[in-house]
Formats: C-alpha cells, sequence, structure tokens
C-alpha cells in the first residue's frame, strides 16, 4: 500500500469515525447520564464487533449481501428497529446515576450487544463495504493490506467513540442543572434520540 492509498484510507476513517451515528451517539448518551466508566464497555464494544464486520467482508460476506437484496433488508430492518427502540429508551431517561449491573441488561447497550449493533448499522456496512472494495479486494497482497488497514481502523473506532464519550461526561456537571432539575438532562436526552431517529430514517432511504 503506497502513502495515497494509505492518505485516502485515513481520510476515510477520520470522515466516518468522527461523524455523528449510531455508535457515537450512544457513547454520548451513555456518558452524560451515566459516567464515563459506565460508557466504557460500549465504547471498547464498537472497534471488537465492527472489526469482526470488516474481517468478515473481507472473507466474502459483503459480497453475499450485495448479492442477496434481501438479507440487506433484513439487516436494514432489524438496525432501524432497533435505533427506534433506544431512542424511546434515551428519551424518557430523566435521572442520573450509576447503573447498577441490573439496570444496564435492562438498557442493552453493553459490551455484548455494542458489539451485535455493528451488524444491525448500516453506516457500519457502508464503511465496510468501501474499505473492502478500495483498499483489499482484487489487490495481489490483500492480506498484508487488511494487516495494515485493520488496526488502523480498529483505533478509529476506538478512539471516535471514546472522544464523543469524554464529551458526554465533561456535559455531566452542566446537565444535572442547578438544584438537581432534570431539565437539561431530559432535553439533551431528547436530542440525542432525534440523532438516532435521524438515523433510523437515513437507513430507510439508503
Amino acid at each position: 500500500m503506497n502513502w495515497q492509498e494509505f492518505t485516502a484510507l485515513l481520510v476515510l476513517a477520520t470522515a466516518m469515525s468522527f461523524s455523528p451515528g449510531p455508535n457515537t451517539t450512544l457513547s454520548t448518551a451513555l456518558a452524560a447520564n451515566h459516567g464515563l466508566r459506565r460508557a466504557m464497555p460500549f465504547v471498547c464494544a464498537v472497534p471488537v464487533g465492527w472489526g469482526v464486520l470488516l474481517s468478515l467482508c473481507a472473507l466474502g460476506l459483503g459480497a453475499l449481501l450485495l448479492a442477496v437484496p434481501l438479507m440487506g433488508l433484513a439487516v436494514k430492518v432489524i438496525g432501524v428497529a432497533y435505533l427506534l427502540w433506544l431512542a424511546s429508551k434515551i428519551a424518557r431517561t430523566r435521572q442520573m446515576g450509576q447503573l447498577s449491573e441490573a439496570d444496564a441488561e435492562k438498557m442493552n447497550v453493553g459490551f455484548w450487544q455494542g458489539a451485535a449493533l455493528q451488524f444491525v448499522n448500516i453506516k457500519a456496512w457502508m464503511l465496510a463495504l468501501a474499505i473492502v472494495s478500495g483498499w483489499i479486494a482484487g489487490r495481489s497482497d490483500p492480506a498484508m493490506r487488511m494487516a495494515v488497514v485493520l488496526p488502523v481502523m480498529l483505533a478509529f473506532a476506538f478512539v471516535s467513540n471514546l472522544a464523543y464519550a469524554l464529551a458526554g461526561s465533561l456535559l455531566r456537571e452542566w446537565l444535572a442543572g442547578p438544584e438537581g432539575t432534570a431539565r437539561r438532562l431530559l432535553w439533551f436526552n431528547r436530542a440525542m434520540a432525534l440523532v438516532l431517529v435521524a438515523t433510523a430514517v437515513w437507513m430507510l432511504f439508503l
């Protein structure tokens, strides 16, 4: 891989990883509501799940998804339904606090759920397919290219979600508001929910 290709990869990774989407929205909302520590399992889950997705696409899953429209439709429907469900949960959250293990399970956005989310995240699929088609598939050295691309993309996935989670955690004190009012937090959560709803609508028209 020459430096021009690597530079193009970095530009794509920056644009796709740091632009708002389901992962960054959830990282921000989790950290704002429950602290950075609570958000870290999800932040770590994103690169793990997406790395598996990218690897499977490189092995041919992406081509299969494109060849069987029904599979693509199923991914889209499940992804939209899950995002809308998450949006409804976030929009109704009015109170800050550290989650217990039972509460974390109820919210359904822990490590394994975060990793699984990548497989119904159209943005994640689009990036994986773009990278496989542009940098790996049909090349004379696909394994070596994958060895370069994968750690770079995992680093971007982790750092971008960590950055959003840090931003969310920094907002916690302000969101609590004077005298513990929940008004700011409620409107913040509604805004995060709207971002997820907008993402779901965008996915429908892809």
